[in-house]
């Protein structure tokens, strides 16, 4: 009887030592790393373009690899982001109708991917400038900003945002609000420099 109350004794110790170790641990959501964003200082672009803005010290200008020969376009390069503004520019010919077409269908084909466009009219009559903002919302939206500025006459120019990665905006949100400040600032900035001949 004793080496039975001895046994059931150390299997109960057993017992309640196992359920006590057990370790009941709920995993944590996934996080995303921080990203440090660099301090705000812009530099003015080339002044010999038909139009000149300010942009990012932090970012490169460079030309087009894919559209070369193209002139006057301009890449804005955020090395650090693996992230590029694509600017393109067109002289108006009495075919403005075009190109505002031809940018509604590129922001349009984001629309399966999209959660919601958010478009802003951009109106500045001192300087010249009218224009849309599209800010495309939802995890696979392969570009989450793009624009276009006109004077309605001579000039047309039409930028896109796009990242060397797969789309993920929720971990991008942070960069997309940072660069997306540096789009506005370009676009407040931007001048006509009507003396350039196309």
């Amino acid at each position: 009887m004793k080496t039975k109350l001895k046994k059931i004794i150390i299997y109960s110790i057993l017992i309640i030592g196992l359920v006590a170790c057990e370790n009941n641990t709920t995993p944590l959501p996934r996080g995303y790393f921080r990203i440090e964003m660099p301090e705000r200082n812009y530099l003015v672009s080339d002044t010999t373009f038909p139009y000149y803005f300010e942009y990012p010290a932090y970012a490169t200008l460079t030309e087009p690899r894919h559209n070369p020969g193209q002139d006057y376009w301009i890449n804005i390069e955020y090395p650090q982001f693996k992230a590029t503004i694509f600017l393109s520019y067109k002289p108006v010919e009495n075919n403005l109708i075009t190109y505002l077409e031809d940018s509604y269908t590129l922001v349009s084909k984001h629309i399966p991917k999209a959660e919601d466009i958010v478009d802003s009219l951009i109106v500045d009559k001192s300087r010249q400038i009218y224009g849309l903002t599209y800010k495309i919302q939802g995890s696979g939206a392969a570009s989450p900003y793009q624009f276009f500025l006109t004077d309605s006459s001579t000039h047309f120019v039409r930028g896109a945002l796009y990242f060397n990665i797969v789309p993920n905006n929720d971990s991008l949100e942070p960069v997309i609000d940072f660069i997306s400040d540096d789009i506005e600032h370009l676009i407040n900035t931007l001048e006509w420099n009507n003396e350039i001949s196309q």
